[in-house]
């Protein structure tokens, strides 16, 4: 995709990989529109980026995503960029009952409130002569997390529905992007200092190449070997990498 003279929505543009993005971005002279639940957290990020706009956005909430899409034609006409970042991941244990709270949030956050976004703006984005929605998965859309079997559920989810999108966009002027991260250094889980994920910068730094190609994935070198495991034989290898997860640091 074509890295300026953009007009971007960020879902999630708060924190980690969504701030990350927003920042590298708005650097490149697009204009920027973050979004999230925490007002003074959004109004903190784009302070530090003079330019950058906020919204405030319950991803979960089907009418909060109908109101900020309207607002977003309205203010924003040339609005051509949707990135669906917004995700939560939590611990779960599917081996009894999952929490019902834990499962709803999940499932609406991470799959229901980008096919809902998604599909409030899509004829707008139709009507741009260039434009590109992006959908940020993750390594555990192809090789779960058992500790994180809802969120690595609802990741395979959107990129199923990406590779439908992505099809049923053809022949429009609407690129559609996955973008795959390994683990991250980021509030998820606690991650920030974890020595066993890649740092933010260096996550945003080799996505930001990535995206200024052709590619329809954007992955990371870090990312491709759990994204290559995919096929018949691949249960041997989700085993190992469940154990080395578990095993101690």
């Amino acid at each position: 995709m074509k890295l300026k003279g953009n007009t971007i929505f960020i879902t999630g543009g708060g924190s980690g990989i969504g701030r990350g993005l927003a920042e590298a971005l708005h650097k490149r002279g697009n204009q920027v529109i973050i979004a999230g639940r925490r007002k003074g957290t959004l109004s903190e990020v784009a302070k530090a980026n003079p330019g950058m706009r906020w919204v405030e956005l319950n991803i979960e909430d089907p009418a909060s995503v109908e109101a900020v899409a309207k607002k977003l034609i309205a203010d924003y006409p040339t609005l051509n960029v949707l990135i669906n970042n917004a995700g939560v991941m939590q611990i779960d244990d599917v081996s009894t009952a999952v929490d019902e709270k834990l499962l709803v949030s999940t499932l609406t956050t991470n799959v229901m409130g980008p096919i809902r976004l998604t599909g409030a703006l899509i004829e707008h984005l139709k009507r741009q002569g260039d434009a590109v929605v992006i959908n940020n998965s993750s390594v555990l859309a192809f090789v779960p997390l058992a500790m994180t079997a809802i969120y690595s559920a609802t990741k395979a989810a959107l990129h199923s529905y990406t590779m439908s999108l992505r099809y049923k966009l053809k022949g429009t002027p609407v690129k559609v992007l996955e973008i795959a991260p390994p683990w991250v250094q980021t509030d998820l889980l606690g991650s920030n200092n974890e020595p066993r994920a890649m740092p933010l910068a260096e996550f945003i730094e080799e996505t930001m190449r990535v995206l200024g190609t052709d590619a329809e994935e954007v992955l990371v070198e870090r990312a491709k070997p759990l994204r290559n495991n995919a096929g018949p034989r691949d249960a041997a290898f989700v085993n190992q990498f469940n154990d080395m997860m578990a095993s101690p640091k």
